[in-house]
């Protein structure tokens, strides 16, 4: 090992330093307590950074395979939980490669020849981004399965829709938890797309100019399985964009996840009970005996929150540094871990949660009274007896007004009350009002019909690889 450090500070950057860091500030700048998480990425992309040192001639044959050895060491230490991780070496960079240096002796202080930690973490979020952008796209595939089987499930059974929460016309079950697949598909596009720009190879922008050292970025690009590399070191070593991109991408998943759960908590109550959760997915109370409450899609929905947090976090980050890297950008990585786990293991257990949840179809059919939710239908009616639709809006109006006044619902007036708003209706009317009429009568691409929701219902299992 060389003998040529300062005695005064012993970082592995301290030969500028003639003092020691002070206690205070070590703890202060430390944050080995949240990035060990990414040992694996920092080793990965160390081995691959050695293999090119070795193929350039900047280190030898030799010297590469002690490094490789070295960090196969460390890695298996760090998963059996042996390894001893020191706050004083501030990140999972500085453990990793003084820990290599004490194992192998000179040869690991060449690694971090022609790198600097600033491009160092950029590729260790890199990969690990890359890591949890096709392990979320995994899961939201699982939540869309999920929603798919329970939309075949009940692919019959019809409920309120609801405009301004107010019942608004009827529609089939299936229809409406298809709705939530397309949410939920639309965010595994938004992951793949924000992919594109996580994998794109930092390593060898070294501190923010580059290196005048002879590397090969784009063999390191291969080892690492990149297909492109990042073309200016300036930009490469500050730019956190893919982190805000994939965190947005979250944010709507969380988002669309909440949705959801105030659907489900309103739906549980006793004043709607249109749902049943599995007792394995609810908890009671400490003090009111006949409680059961949804604590997993309320607690789902208030963790929106903190997510949303966490991208307002990096955005108000980014928005005061100058090129190029800054040291505020370590600030980036405790809101985006808990990001990811928090939206990982909202996905997760939500699909969970909705392979156990059965729909009380009696309740919904009695839901679908009242409301005059086949108003518009009636309107429709009107117009296929060519009224213009402003006439027909108005006089469907005047209708319900009636209706309401009566106490009755569309379905109980007389043809001859009918009648009395517009002589075009005739006896074929009624079947135009019923609940079963106005599903099947939307039949345009994307309507809740039978006939367009077994479409639907189809190409979403063969999207998922659901056989019957």
């Amino acid at each position: 090992m060389s003998s040529a450090g300062n005695t005064h500070n012993p970082a592995l950057w301290g030969g500028r330093f003639a003092e020691k860091t002070a206690a205070s500030v070590a703890a202060f700048t430390a944050s080995i307590h949240y990035d060990a998480r990414l040992y694996r990425h920092d080793i990965a992309g160390s081995r691959a950074h050695a293999k090119m040192l070795a193929k350039q001639g900047l280190i030898s044959a030799k010297e590469r395979d002690q490094i490789v050895k070295g960090l196969g060491q460390i890695e298996r230490e760090i998963e059996a939980g042996t390894f001893v991780f020191r706050p004083e070496l501030e990140d999972i960079h500085m453990n990793i490669e003084k820990t290599l240096v004490e194992k192998i002796g000179p040869a690991g202080e060449k690694l971090h020849t022609a790198r600097s930690r600033n491009d160092q973490v950029a590729l260790d979020v890199r990969l690990y981004l890359r890591e949890e952008c096709r392990n979320l796209i995994e899961l939201l595939a699982g939540l869309q399965k999920a929603c798919v089987v329970l939309a075949r499930k009940y692919q019959h059974a019809v409920m309120p829709g609801y405009t301004h929460l107010q019942r608004a016309q009827p529609v089939l079950v299936a229809h409406h938890l298809l709705a939530y697949y397309e949410m939920f598909g639309r965010d595994r596009e938004r992951f793949s797309d924000a992919l594109k720009r996580i994998n794109v190879m930092p390593l060898g922008a070294a501190a923010l100019a580059g290196t005048g050292l002879p590397i090969d970025r784009e063999f390191v690009a291969k080892e690492l399985d990149f297909p492109k590399v990042t073309a200016n070191s300036m930009d490469t070593v500050g730019d956190r964009d893919f982190i805000i991109e994939f965190m947005s991408a979250a944010s709507l998943v969380q988002i669309h996840l909440s949705r959801l759960s105030e659907e489900l908590v309103l739906w549980t109550t006793e004043e709607f009970s249109f749902v049943t959760l599995a007792d394995s997915f609810c908890t009671g109370s400490s003090i009111m005996p006949q409680k059961k409450n949804p604590d997993i899609p309320e607690l789902i929905r208030g963790k929106s929150g903190r997510v949303v947090g966490n991208l307002m976090s990096l955005l108000m980050l980014l928005k005061g540094l100058p090129m190029t890297y800054n040291r505020d950008l370590q600030e980036d990585k405790e809101p985006l871990f808990d990001t990811v786990d928090t939206v990982s293991q909202s996905v997760a257990i939500m699909a969970q949660l909705l392979g156990n949840l059965k729909f009380n179809e009696a309740r919904l059919a009695k839901g679908l009274g009242g409301g005059y939710m086949t108003a518009t239908d009636l309107a429709d009616y009107l117009v296929r007896k060519n009224i213009p639709f402003r006439q027909a809006h108005a006089i469907v109006g005047r209708t319900v007004a009636y209706a309401i006044d009566k106490g009755k619902e569309l379905t109980e007036l007389k043809l001859a009350e009918l009648q009395k708003f517009s002589e075009v209706i005739e006896g074929d009317v009624f079947k135009v009002l019923s609940i079963e009429g106005s599903v099947a009568s939307r039949i345009s691409l994307g309507g809740t019909s039978g006939k367009m929701v077994a479409k639907a219902l189809k190409r979403a299992e063969k999207e998922m690889g659901i056989t019957a």
